[in-house]
């Protein structure tokens, strides 16, 4: 996979429907051959994708990645319907079935998309790929997606990510698994555990299990101030479980986003760089984003962790990574795909539709 990997932008060569018409090469100068193109794409590959989504409404389309995988699909002539995951519903003597809303990209903006008059009945099944993009957190109702996903697929859909690898790769706690990749950390429910932790590191960060975006984290430095509220407030008596890891200093340089499609990992990461006196990166804490190539130790990482990760039927992760340190997983509906683009020229969106193709191969 390389940086510059081209991939055309038109729906195919001119001059091969030319000669496939029966017409001159001048005369294309007075035919608008779009539709045709399109036609003939359409016929020769095109995918059913059922997008499992959030509201479409709510989607900022300058920055969201489940947008860009939905407009390079329509690029290429493939099929687009979308549906929330509580549109999914499965009854005895039937298969998994939602209420999906067939759509079409319009170019334009805000109204980027044009919605079928009326939803319809469809078994997941059907289609040639059903990509789960719901956003995290991770609560109860994701869960339950993930097993009617699952039985979708005893049916013969194809669902990517795959629904049990969702469960099986919690996004802070599947960093255990390569622990020569990450620095101190501690996974507890004492108060006892984490202000040893504490003493020990003295400069540590604390974060919720199912926390996204950077909510919930909090930074404890060498004077302890707060540490015992902050304690109640994250493990609430003993009862929820809270990861605390060692003061990474390398964070001023930017909370690394990198995607790994297929198991290879994207030549460029996004550095999510803190701004003002705010601890974290995420780009949902006001994080300045800078695209940068994979340093050596970015790819150490990628190309350990990625191919394990594809085989268990991950097709797109996003590493977190630190400095030299790995700080999380993220399975669910990693993003990043357009800053990386816009900063670089590489076309992120691409790279996973062409995977994305690779699989009904």
């Amino acid at each position: 996979m390389t940086a510059n990997r081209p991939h055309s932008r038109g729906a195919g060569s001119n001059t091969g429907l030319m000669n496939f018409l029966g017409l001159t090469n001048n005369a294309s100068a007075n035919w608008d051959l779009t539709p045709i193109l399109r036609f003939v794409q359409m016929k020769a590959k095109s995918m059913k994708l059922l997008f499992v989504a959030d509201p479409l409404e709510s989607f900022k389309i300058y920055k969201d990645t489940t947008f860009a995988m939905m407009r390079e699909a329509w690029r290429r002539g493939h099929q687009l319907s979308t549906c929330e995951p509580n549109d999914i519903m499965w009854q005895r003597g039937a298969t998994v079935r939602a209420a999906v809303t067939d759509i079409t990209l319009t170019g334009r903006s805000p109204d980027w998309f044009a919605a079928a008059p009326e939803t319809r009945a469809g078994a997941l099944k059907d289609f040639d790929a059903v990509l789960m993009r719901k956003d995290p957190p991770f609560d109860s109702e994701f869960f339950y997606a993930t097993h009617l996903l699952e039985q979708a697929e005893r049916e013969g859909a194809r669902v990517f990510n795959q629904p049990r690898a969702l469960r099986d790769h919690p996004e802070k706690l599947a960093i255990l698994e390569w622990p020569q990749f990450i620095g101190p950390t501690l996974v507890t429910r004492s108060a006892d555990d984490i202000r040893r932790f504490h003493a020990a590191q003295r400069d540590i960060i604390l974060k919720p299990l199912d926390g996204m975006g950077g909510m919930g984290i909090f930074r404890v430095k060498e004077d302890g101030l707060n540490l015992g509220s902050i304690i109640e407030t994250l493990n609430r008596d003993g009862a929820q479980s809270v990861m605390v890891q060692k003061f990474l200093p390398a964070i001023a340089q930017g909370d690394k986003r990198i995607l790994v499609i297929g198991g290879q990992p994207v030549p460029y990461a996004l550095a999510r760089i803190p701004q003002g006196g705010e601890v974290r990166g995420n780009l949902a804490a006001g994080g300045k984003g800078v695209a940068q190539p994979l340093t050596q130790r970015d790819r150490e990482i990628a190309e350990t962790i990625g191919p394990v990760l594809a085989a268990r039927g991950l097709l797109l992760i996003g590493l977190d990574v630190i400095g030299d340190s790995l700080t999380e997983i993220n399975v669910t509906s990693p993003t990043c795909f357009q800053e990386i683009t816009d900063q670089t020229g590489c076309d992120v969106a691409a790279l996973f539709v062409d995977a994305l193709e690779a699989t009904q191969r």
